[in-house]
């Protein structure tokens, strides 16, 4: 479950515009059809969204329908569960690159975080950092970690490893584990606990108050599926 977020009135004020640059405007559903995703991606250059997040599948013409654009595409990669070789996940990694991925959102293994296995998820984490170094231009590579089924200890071992490889962001969740999504307090833990990689919230972000607080908390990505309502939202408070 979702934290409860402050009330708007507490948040930083934002305009419209800046919180869509933060937004990766996402559709993860297996049964996404092609007019879908080329929907989300006319919705991400109409909304000024950051980005737009998507399987691998639509990546190549999410990429030709964005060209031209600064609308990034994000391609999720072992997802979502996490549990693939390190061979298999930097064979993806490549192959979404290559399809048009700016940027990869990958799921750590989950097993090595809650056993504790630093030395196999450090040499997967910088194997796949490696890969996303190696293109021209380089490929921003966020690592998703499913906090909500993790313990305090498990999140912290978790973001050190990331800070400790170099990653450029720490993402809380897939949004489809039953455990849940994002929360405020696991914002601001991996804030605190890696200061030097960026924060991306996703799983369970629907309102503006919530992305807001998300914002307010130290994330300077929200993953969601709700941006078009979120921007809606945002623009009737501004109402006179």
């Amino acid at each position: 479950m979702d934290s409860e977020p402050r009330s708007s009135e507490t948040s930083p004020r934002r305009s419209a515009g800046d919180v869509a640059g933060h937004i990766d405007h996402t559709l993860l559903r297996a049964e996404a059809t092609r007019e879908q995703v080329l929907r989300v991606c006319e919705e991400a250059k109409g909304h000024g969204f950051g980005a737009v997040c998507l399987n691998g599948r639509w990546v190549s013409p999410a990429a030709d329908r964005l060209q031209g654009t600064s609308v990034q595409v994000v391609a999720v990669a072992s997802f979502p569960l996490g549990a693939d070789t390190t061979a298999a996940k930097v064979a993806q990694t490549k192959d979404l690159i290559h399809a048009g991925a700016d940027e990869i959102d990958m799921v750590a293994d989950l097993a090595a975080i809650i056993e504790g296995d630093d030395r196999y998820l450090l040499r997967q984490l910088q194997a796949v950092l490696e890969t996303c170094r190696s293109m021209k231009p380089a490929v921003l590579l966020k690592v998703i970690i499913e906090s909500a089924a993790l313990t305090t200890d498990q999140k912290i071992f978790a973001c050190r490893a990331c800070e400790q490889v170099g990653v450029d962001f720490i993402k809380t969740s897939t949004g489809l584990h039953p455990a849940g999504g994002a929360t405020i307090e696991d914002v601001r833990l991996i804030r605190a606990t890696a200061p030097r990689c960026k924060v991306k919230a996703s799983g369970g972000i629907r309102t503006a108050q919530q992305a807001l607080a998300m914002l307010e908390a130290g994330a300077e990505r929200i993953g969601t599926s709700s941006g078009v309502q979120i921007m809606q939202e945002l623009s009737e408070q501004v109402q006179p």
